[in-house]
């Protein structure tokens, strides 16, 4: 399938402080965002991405001085692709607090002079979808014909069902869950504790030092790279398979899959930002929409009014079935419209970005049915 060819990022600055969940405030800040398609006459054909923890807004197509730079999910989004912008107007926006393009920890504070660091405030993913809707209001998009996300992305999906129902007609929630598990906020506060126990962390400011916590993220990263795979992937990938001939009887690499972690731990240490995966794991951790209705999910969910699609995969034991099952079953007790579909992928949760036929077809057909409703609107 052709990919929507070379694309660029676009930039909007926001004067107007946002109000934080936490009580604090971000002022003078700016999105990254990319958009994809056309927009019809009616403005009523546009589909929000939501990323995940370490993606951005560059989600379909590539640069023109980094073609190697293709957009995480290329493979769902362009011409003739399961979301296809030849009918749809496909916009992806950088979160707050990345460190891609959209303020974060590494950029100016208005009010010191100085990079952010540990100063920029926690943000969760309430936050997102707040800002997310301000780009909208900016784009002049009033309803989204659909909300779409994997892992993370797929809690700012469910939350736009919330936050604002009237704003969108489709939800589609991808390999999430409607909170996470103890085990989940282990594994995060894990990667958290090998970031800010590194010497050159010095407590976020390590901008000013001109160095970069990357131990830290290396053992972050293969911490979470580890929960992404499922044990079957990981055994047919590697297996107990030696980088040499035998056991070298020391501390170093002597199986495949420690050389694979190492390698995906070195490369994320040179792109990403320890602040900004402190405050992602931590908007992980906060997400829980049922809190505020004493843990009833159904309750928390009794105000949404798009139709759902709603996709787990069998192997993805970070966010399993189970918690999308959650998710399908307060959207019945509210007799909310939904599809359910539990894919047997071995890939585990990082299912949600590769091309199993079964699942590229479900996506495609589910907004076949969004495109025939648009065309029967019209």
């Amino acid at each position: 399938m052709p990919s929507v060819g070379i694309v660029a990022p676009k930039t909007h600055r926001f004067s107007e402080p946002l109000v934080l969940q936490s009580g604090s405030m971000i002022a003078d800040y700016s999105l990254m965002y990319e958009t994809y398609g056309q927009l019809n006459a009616d403005r009523s054909n546009a589909v929000l991405i939501c990323h995940a923890l370490n993606a951005s807004h560059h989600v379909a197509g590539v640069y023109a001085d980094a073609p190697d730079d293709l957009g995480w999910w290329d493979n769902m989004i362009g011409p003739g692709k399961p979301l296809d912008t030849d009918h749809f107007f496909v916009i992806g926006v950088n979160n707050l607090g990345s460190c891609f393009g959209s303020t974060g920890p590494m950029h100016t504070n208005p009010e010191t002079g100085k990079p952010y660091g540990a100063d920029f405030p926690v943000v969760t993913v309430e936050d997102w979808v707040n800002a997310q809707a301000r780009l909208a209001d900016v784009l002049g998009i009033t309803q989204f014909a659909a909300v779409m996300g994997g892992s993370l992305g797929g809690m700012q999906a469910l939350s736009w069902s919330t936050m604002f129902p009237d704003r969108l007609r489709h939800c589609v929630v991808i390999a999430s869950t409607p909170k996470l598990s103890a085990q989940n906020i282990a594994f995060n506060d894990v990667a958290r504790q090998a970031i800010v126990s590194d010497p050159d962390f010095h407590g976020g400011d390590f901008y000013a030092h001109g160095v970069v916590p990357k131990s830290g993220l290396r053992v972050a990263r293969m911490v979470g790279h580890i929960t992404y795979l499922s044990n079957d992937d990981m055994a047919e990938k590697f297996g107990r398979d030696l980088k040499s001939d035998d056991y070298q009887f020391g501390f170093g690499v002597d199986f495949e899959i420690e050389s694979y972690l190492r390698y995906q731990g070195d490369k994320f240490s040179s792109y990403f930002d320890a602040n900004t995966y402190l405050l992602i794991t931590k908007a992980l951790d906060y997400f829980d929409p049922a809190r505020r209705y004493d843990g009833n999910l159904t309750q928390a969910l009794h105000m949404t009014k798009a139709q759902f699609l709603v996709i787990s995969f069998t192997t993805d034991w970070r966010f399993s079935p189970e918690r999308s099952r959650e998710i399908v079953r307060a959207l019945i007790s509210n007799r909310r419209r939904v599809t359910y579909a539990e894919i047997d992928a071995p890939h585990g949760h990082d299912a949600f970005l590769l091309d199993d036929e079964r699942y590229m077809n479900l996506v495609r057909s589910y907004f076949e049915r969004i495109r025939l409703e648009l065309k029967v609107a019209a």
